[in-house]
């Protein structure tokens, strides 16, 4: 499998929806999607764009999925319907590649939303490459917990604000985790924070420090360190004699 990406333009990718069972199949029993989260990757450099939506689902949300994300019926009463958001949103991921954390689950939420938009929308592989974070953590970490939260333990990264799954939050995680897991750096900020420390914490020595005092051997020494040599020589070659 190769993990590394040859796509310029990448939109990393979470939806949040009114109800996730998925024994259901691709329809996911007329579940629709509730928060839309992408922030903009080009040449593996995250750009800061981002799109954000919250969107009436104009149907109820599960008790089971409100504990999840968070998202009450009562906060997307006054939110935008899907057919208002769907030419924004589609022209900000049109050309991209999508990565997104087992993406057959979001992919077939927006091709659902597509289907329903009057005129007929796009499937998402019409306009769009798709790419399963979560099959590449199971080829790095075969075995092994790959959810979000594991990675971000794994690779070091912060998630002590995810008290809830959040589509905006979960795709900057998911961007740091994807750019690290594939071999990139998300940050490496040079300039100064303060003096004698550059972001990142890389220490730096002042240039005005004071020299560092050299102890030279004394003749004793010399001649002890010469008389070890000559016993390194009568066994081979002496190194530290050339």
């Amino acid at each position: 499998m190769n993990i590394v990406s040859s796509a310029k333009r990448q939109i990393i990718l979470d939806t949040e929806t009114t109800g996730m069972n998925q024994s259901s199949g691709p329809i996911y029993l007329g579940h629709r999607i509730i928060e839309i989260g992408c922030v903009e990757v080009i040449n593996r450099r995250l750009t800061g764009r981002h799109y954000h939506e919250y969107i009436n689902p104009q149907q109820p949300i599960d008790e089971e999925a409100i504990a999840v994300h968070g998202i009450t019926n009562e906060y997307v009463a006054d939110k935008p319907k899907f057919h208002e958001i769907a030419q924004s949103f589609i022209e900000f991921i049109d050309g991209a590649e999508i990565v997104a954390h087992n993406a057959n689950f979001d992919v077939s939420f927006m091709d659902h939303e597509f289907s329903m938009l009057q005129p007929l929308g796009p499937k998402t592989t019409d306009i769009c490459q798709v790419l399963d974070s979560l099959e590449v953590a199971k080829f790095l970490h075969p075995g092994q917990k790959n959810n979000l939260d594991a990675l971000c333990k794994r690779y070091g990264i912060d998630n002590s604000a995810r008290d809830l799954h959040g589509a905006l939050l979960d795709a900057e995680i998911l961007a740091d985790v994807y750019l690290l897991m594939t071999g990139g750096q998300t940050k490496f900020n040079l300039s100064s924070e303060k003096a004698g420390q550059e972001g990142g914490g890389i220490n730096r020595l002042s240039p005005n420090r004071s020299k560092l005092k050299v102890i030279a051997a004394s003749a004793d020494e010399l001649i002890r360190h010469e008389e070890r040599l000559d016993l390194v020589a009568k066994s081979g070659q002496c190194l530290w004699r050339g």
